[in-house]
């Protein structure tokens, strides 16, 4: 392991303790972000299995159950977040929301959809081809990955960023393109920077 791979396996659960504790969030919306959000408006069967991995502060979650969704699992490496989400949502865990205090790449389960929205590129680097291994795991046949992706380098880092043929290269292992586009309802600093993916699971 070179001395930046070094420095990358230090994200651990103590590192996002620390930055939720210190409120460095600058990768934070404050909401559910618009291409999350057209996403999940044209979603019909409430009964879907969903997983949000690396949810922060689970505004995707909270817009899920807004919407009357009724399958919910979210999960973060850092326990000081998920003990503020289970209080935030204490009327919903147990019932249509699980959190989960863990670590994705050791989760159990099978899930019909995997949203993605500032997980991935909070990973060290050389995660990325166990992100795409567990999430075909994590899906049931003719399941989805579905969400944002950056489309533009970073300086140090996190959040990490990356390529259209990077995504392509990596994805393509595993599972079948779906879509990729620009995010055309991106927030003004990322304008132009988000890709929109969906990728699926052969049935």
């Amino acid at each position: 392991m070179n001395e930046n791979d070094e420095k990358m396996s230090r994200l651990d659960a103590a590192f996002w303790d620390a930055r939720y504790r210190n409120a460095e969030t600058g990768w934070d919306t404050g909401k559910v972000t618009e291409p999350m959000k057209a996403y999940i408006d044209q979603l019909h069967d409430l009964d879907t299995k969903i997983l949000v991995p690396g949810c922060g502060n689970a505004y995707e979650v909270g817009y899920l159950l807004e919407k009357g969704f009724r399958n919910i699992t979210a999960i973060d490496i850092s326990s000081l977040l998920t003990d503020r989400l289970r209080k935030k949502f204490s009327e919903e865990e147990g019932k249509r929301l699980t959190i989960i205090s863990g670590d994705f790449f050791e989760l159990a389960g099978s899930y019909d959809l995997i949203l993605e929205q500032t997980f991935f590129c909070a990973l060290p680097l050389y995660r990325r081809k166990d992100y795409v291994r567990t999430m075909y795991r994590l899906l049931k046949p003719g399941g989805k990955i579905a969400g944002v992706l950056f489309d533009r380098e970073f300086v140090g880092g996190p959040p990490f960023g990356g390529s259209r043929a990077e995504y392509e290269e990596l994805f393509s292992a595993e599972f079948n393109k779906r879509s990729m586009e620009p995010c055309y309802n991106s927030i003004d600093p990322r304008k132009g920077a988000e890709l929109f993916i969906i990728f699926e699971k052969d049935k």
